[in-house]
């Protein structure tokens, strides 16, 4: 019990590490808080160091939530391991660090969500990239991405399902911004 509780709170400190103000600083020499949109996620790091840097956000984001619930099945209770993947994404959205302001989730979630269900996040991420290229918004992706991995984790892992709920409940609530624009037409379009 005390090793699981230990874990989880080292999911959340892992994924509170905010490599988009790491990345923004190291490449540029900028906080990227002051950049565009003022998020620490992939995007905006693209819009402030280009694409390269944008992809390589998303995958150590990515790689975060990955970690740390892959930590939790190996070393931990494995069913506690969809929760180190909450953790880790409450802890990217709301880092210690940065005094609770940090990105919206979405990559976080989608490499959690990888190690616990393959087949489902495949199809999130699918889904989020067809959304993407045809909207060119990532918001828009990451909430269609959200929508597809419910489903799919309703019919393919459904005890899942809480956990999964509880990830796609924190991406949406990051969104609610972007979901304003989106439904009046403001939203600028992403590059990653």
């Amino acid at each position: 019990m005390v090793l699981n509780n230990c874990l989880l709170i080292g999911a959340y400190f892992l994924g509170s590490i905010p490599f988009g103000l790491l990345i923004t600083r190291w490449v540029r020499g900028v906080d990227i808080r002051q950049v565009g949109s003022g998020n620490i996620g992939a995007s905006n790091v693209s819009r402030a160091c280009g694409k390269h840097w944008g992809r390589v956000t998303l995958l150590l984001d990515a790689a975060k939530g990955a970690l740390a619930t892959s930590l939790m099945g190996i070393y931990g209770n494995s069913e506690w391991a969809p929760w180190a993947a909450v953790c880790a994404v409450v802890g990217h959205c709301w880092p210690i660090w940065l005094r609770f302001k940090g990105g919206k989730g979405v990559a976080t979630t989608a490499g959690g969500t990888l190690v616990l269900s393959p087949i489902a996040t495949g199809l999130a991420v699918s889904s989020w990239l067809v959304a993407y290229l045809v909207s060119r918004k990532s918001s828009l992706g990451a909430l269609v991405g959200c929508l597809v991995l419910t489903l799919a984790v309703l019919g393919l892992d459904a005890d899942l399902l809480g956990p999964v709920v509880a990830l796609v409940g924190v991406v949406v609530l990051r969104h609610r911004e972007n979901m304003r624009r989106l439904w009046s037409g403001e939203e600028r379009n992403s590059s990653l």
